[in-house]
């Protein structure tokens, strides 16, 4: 009966496709594609949201200037184009002229399944789901690539179920697994940001947020957070200092990542643990301080003073090989947290929705491609 009531799946369906050209341009266009039929434990999603993260945003134009996007020319369905700089091309020669998938993940009803009793379990329930190819009307994936939603869930608030959901639960689960007990977040009130203060907030954990404008901080402020630190004040390090001897914070998660401010973070939590150290040692305190950078919204350098002893360290972090690395049993508990508090603890909000024309269209490219904080855009590929 389940089969019955679920719309035709057709043969084909637009999608968002990024081309990287040897001289120097990234066209990011609609095509036409096929729409495989669901095998073995496959399922198809009908995708109705797909949200823009700052980790789709190097798919969808390579590093390239949007402040130059323009309308592409030559195709049967509208593009953009967007000029690349010749570092950024030789940095990323295995994807030149090859068309790529767009979109980490997004949500939709399943419309399709195959004969596999977990994909059965699907059908016509409401997934966010996790492909690299989500910029599109209809998907077929894996079920395991999908999460079930409470009856009842909007496609839209399961769109956003596995990137910053389950990055801020990890950043939680490695401070706890490494031994720290508090820890400090960069774009405090980016989606993410949010969404890790409310993790913290419930499970009672030591959180120093760092923003980069008072709006930002009365935001955070409005939502109950008590550690919120304005980059942009003169009162900056001291105010860092005072939330990190409050809390007693040793590790962070950096999404800026070029510039001076993890060199800021492993100074001020050397302050902290040189107050409260027996004694002086040339080679700084014990305590290990930690700092994982996880975004580049700083593309420059990152420098590096070494003015904090000898007990710290600066590292890359990413989602997926902290889930394999996690196992299963860690990775079930997690999406299941996310599934039952998707409109609450994971909610997204979102400055604006694009068809998968809008998506192309050169102004709003310039306007959402800026990562600015309250314009995070949803991919409405239906509309």
């Amino acid at each position: 009966m389940a089969n019955m009531t679920q719309p035709e799946v057709p043969e084909t369906a637009l999608e968002l496709r990024s081309t990287l050209t040897g001289d120097g341009v990234v066209m990011l266009g609609m095509v036409q594609c096929d729409v495989d039929a669901p095998t073995g434990s496959q399922v198809v999603v009908r995708v109705e949201a797909a949200p823009i993260n700052p980790s789709d945003l190097g798919m969808l134009f390579a590093m390239g200037d949007i402040s130059r996007a323009s309308a592409g020319e030559g195709t049967e369905f509208p593009a953009v184009t967007v000029p690349v700089s010749a570092g950024a091309v030789a940095a990323q020669r295995g994807r030149i002229d090859k068309p790529m998938p767009t979109g980490n993940e997004g949500g939709g009803t399943v419309v399709a399944a195959g004969p596999a009793s977990e994909a059965q379990a699907l059908l016509g329930k409401v997934v966010g789901f996790s492909s690299g190819n989500a910029y599109a009307q209809f998907r077929t994936v894996e079920a395991s690539q999908c999460l079930e939603m409470l009856d009842g869930t909007d496609p839209a608030d399961a769109a956003a179920a596995f990137v910053n959901p389950l990055t801020a639960l990890g950043m939680v689960e490695t401070m706890r697994t490494e031994g720290h007990t508090a820890l400090v977040h960069t774009v405090g009130a980016s989606n993410l940001g949010q969404m890790l203060h409310r993790i913290c907030l419930d499970d009672g954990v030591g959180l120093v947020n760092i923003v980069r404008s008072q709006d930002h901080v009365d935001l955070l402020r409005a939502a109950g957070a008590e550690y919120v630190c304005n980059s942009s004040a003169e009162s900056f390090r001291s105010d860092l200092t005072d939330a990190l001897r409050s809390t007693g914070a040793t590790i962070a998660f950096d999404a800026i990542g070029g510039g001076d401010l993890a060199d800021t973070l492993l100074s001020a939590m050397e302050t902290v643990a040189g107050e409260q150290a027996d004694g002086f040692s040339r080679y700084g305190s014990d305590t290990h301080k930690q700092v994982y950078i996880y975004g580049g919204l700083d593309r420059g350098p990152t420098t590096l003073r070494r003015s904090y002893g000898m007990s710290w360290s600066v590292g890359g972090w990413l989602l997926t090989p902290f889930l394999v690395k996690s196992g299963k049993k860690v990775v079930d508990r997690l999406r299941t947290r996310v599934a039952d508090e998707i409109t609450t603890t994971f909610a997204s909000s979102y400055g604006m929705a694009l068809s998968l024309a809008d998506a192309v269209d050169p102004e709003m490219v310039k306007r959402y491609g800026v990562m600015a904080t309250g314009e995070k855009a949803l991919v409405t590929p239906q509309a």
